[in-house]
């Protein structure tokens, strides 16, 4: 992770037509800040680079280790020709990361009446404070609930939540027990649910009955029962039982799915919704409130090895197969809570919302592990930006006196298209600091978010995805090397790849080191690459240009252009399909399909819709494609290579392709241009 440094640094933007321009933090803020000013990130970065075993010795004394590490505090190779790709982080330490983000908060240091969530639900009536103390307890009773289901160290535990506070208990709970956790994004279809709790073999599933986005109910249960019957078809039934949390906004007396009764601590207003039936297996589901009840709140943590599994999450891979990225206990709890410390300068009384959903990496970190660790007070938000109405988010940082804001640059287009100014309705004057995650940000946004929300106070905080630029987090050592592997000097572009490890970096895929070496270390022996383009300028910014490889980022989600191509080609109509990115206002990417049919299939909006609704019910509704063309022929080399750069243009309307003299067939390129989308011109 490469990140802007509270209080440290400015920020560089550009605007097009204008000359590049700092924004350097207020004073106010830079007094108390961890690192207050450039000279102290320096001296901290060059300790982390020269002196690693010492810098990472004082982060760990904050925590509790069972047995100390026996070794080097960082052992690692990253040269392919020396051997097997490995990456150790304080061998031969045991500890639990539920202890430290939990007991260690309640217990030593007393925080246990401190609010650790402020749960705030899809309707602004449903809402819940918990504390560290409470927290502690559910984890405990989820722990027990879990030993009793027949879960053990080691176990994979597949979870497919929504936003709620049930999600947290779950995963700390597998945390604490040494179960490994895996996490699926609740908007996921049942196929990729299903492909995730396959590969990675989960013997227990914990879902809900259903959760509404919005005023749209989403019958959670249906889908992971659906996902549960294809690993049946698919003789890889691992999961034995399902554990099934009642939403706190849809129960009712009789178990069905609809709205009503909730924990007596959370404020419901009645709504009348109508009521879906929820399938039920009694051979295999288990009601979650019904075995919470009947057992301890008291559960012994599981010691762990410093480098046992900690979790399990998926990412799209380039070659159509998700990849399990696997980390692991210790490096994970030292970098989650030191890179929340610094880079959101966190401070006793703040209280910070990450808008991101949990089932996503930045979920993981930087509302859960990371804030926790810190003995944070933070936001969990089910809803949605735009619901009830376009102000919710303003809303929210009123009530709760927010002080650290950090989403998605979709989100931040999304609302500015609204044209409401939030500082005319909404108190924001809480507001110290504002971060960006996820894709890249355009100036435009990127000046409405700082100036409008921020009223011109709060600095923007880089998290490695911004179009803005930003400096090495501590441990972190970046350099940029061009197409032959040659490392470049001073101002350059090329490939952004990294010499040493930092304590949080996965560890492997899951059942697959092969993939796992061939994908990040095979291209460039000796250093980890991650696929991003990187643009360092003469002051020594690195400017992260996007992916190289064939992902696409669509509001934060990265996906692959091999999944959903694969999802297209499965219809029975289509012969060949190729899937590129178009600029989108509100999602910055969009998919632009080009689809190539069978002998005598007919392309209409009937066959658009349908692979439309393929796309969604095989990856899930973020991977909708925007647009659909038909393809008599794709732009294709000798070899016959698809040429997306071709493609890409062509989506974009943009007449001038440059060199076409390694096309196999330069005419087709006239066809796809008379056959593009109406509404993508």
């Amino acid at each position: 992770m490469l990140s802007v440094l509270i209080g440290s640094l400015g920020t560089k933007q550009a605007v097009e037509g204008t000359p590049k321009q700092m924004y350097h933090p207020p004073e106010g803020l830079q007094k108390d800040a961890h690192v207050p000013d450039f000279n102290c990130y320096l001296e901290l970065y060059k300790k982390s680079i020269e002196e690693p075993d010492a810098f990472w010795k004082e982060v760990a004394s904050d925590f509790y280790w069972k047995k100390p590490p026996t070794g080097q505090i960082l052992q690692y190779n990253f040269d392919v020709t020396k051997g097997n790709i490995y990456v150790k982080c304080m061998e031969g330490a045991t500890t639990n990361m539920c202890y430290n983000v939990l007991d260690r908060n309640v217990k030593d240091k007393n925080l246990g009446e401190r609010v650790a969530f402020y749960w705030e639900g899809n309707s602004p009536d449903h809402h819940e404070a918990i504390t560290y103390g409470q927290l502690l307890g559910q984890v405990c009773r989820c722990s027990n609930t879990l030993k009793q289901m027949g879960v053990r160290k080691g176990d994979r535990v597949a979870i497919y939540l929504p936003m709620i506070p049930e999600l947290v208990y779950t995963m700390l709970a597998c945390t604490r027990i040494g179960a490994v956790h895996s996490i699926v994004f609740a908007g996921f279809s049942a196929e990729s649910l299903c492909e995730r709790i396959m590969d990675s073999q989960c013997s227990i599933l914990v879902t809900a009955d259903g959760v509404y986005r919005g005023e749209k109910l989403i019958n959670l249960k249906q889908i992971a029962d659906e996902a549960l019957e294809k690993c049946r078809e698919k003789a890889s039934a691992t999961v034995t039982r399902c554990l099934v949390v009642k939403h706190h906004a849809l129960r009712t007396q009789d178990g069905d799915v609809a709205n009503t009764l909730s924990l007596s601590s959370v404020n419901l207003t009645p709504v009348v919704f109508p009521v879906v039936q929820t399938p039920w297996d009694a051979a295999c589901d288990v009601c979650w409130e019904e075995v919470m009840g009947q057992v301890s709140e008291h559960c012994e943590p599981e010691w762990l090895d410093a480098e046992d599994p900690l979790f399990i999450l998926y990412t799209s891979g380039s070659t159509g197969k998700p990849k399990g990225v696997l980390h692991t206990v210790a490096g994970y709890l030292l970098y989650t809570s030191l890179t929340f410390k610094y880079v959101f300068d966190h401070q006793p009384d703040d209280v910070y919302w990450c808008t991101a959903d949990i089932g996503w990496i930045t979920g993981h970190s930087y509302i859960t592990y990371g804030p926790l660790a810190n003995g944070a007070t933070s936001v969990l938000f089910e809803g949605i930006p735009v619901h009830p109405h376009v102000g919710r988010f303003w809303e929210v940082i009123e009530k709760y006196r927010v002080t650290k804001f950090y989403t998605a640059p979709t989100a931040i287009r999304l609302l500015m298209k609204y044209g409401l100014d939030p500082v005319q309705k909404y108190d924001l004057s809480s507001l110290r600091i504002l971060g960006t995650v996820g894709e890249p940000i355009n100036p435009e946004a990127w000046h409405w978010y700082h100036e409008v929300i921020g009223q011109k106070r709060c600095p923007v905080v880089d998290t490695f995805w911004q179009t803005e630029t930003t400096f090495p987090f501590f441990g972190v050592e970046p350099t940029i090397l061009n197409e032959h592997g040659e490392e470049l000097e001073g101002e350059a572009e090329g490939y952004l790849v990294f010499r040493r490890p930092w304590p949080g970096i996965m560890r492997t895929l899951y059942g697959n080191q092969e993939r796992f070496e061939n994908t990040y270390f095979k291209k460039f022996p000796g250093f980890y690459v991650t696929g991003d383009g990187c643009r360092r300028d003469r002051d020594g910014y690195y400017w992260i240009a996007g992916r190289i490889d064939d992902m696409i980022n669509v509001s934060g989600h990265l996906l692959s252009t091999a999944e959903v191509e694969a999802s297209l080609t499965d219809h029975g109509a289509v012969a060949e399909a190729a899937v590129v990115s178009r600029p989108h206002a509100v999602k910055g990417e969009c998919l632009y399909c080009f689809v190539t049919l069978k002998d005598c299939r007919e392309f209409n909006r009937t066959l658009v819709d349908e692979l439309k609704r393929q796309v969604r019910e095989k990856i899930g509704p973020i991977a909708t494609p925007d647009f659909i063309q038909n393809a008599p022929g794709l732009p294709k080399t000798r070899s016959g290579k698809i040429m997306r750069r071709v493609l890409r243009q062509i989506a974009r309307n943009e007449k001038d392709l440059g060199d076409l003299s390694t096309m196999a067939d330069p005419k087709v390129v006239e066809v796809l241009f008379n056959h593009r989308c109406e509404t993508a011109s």
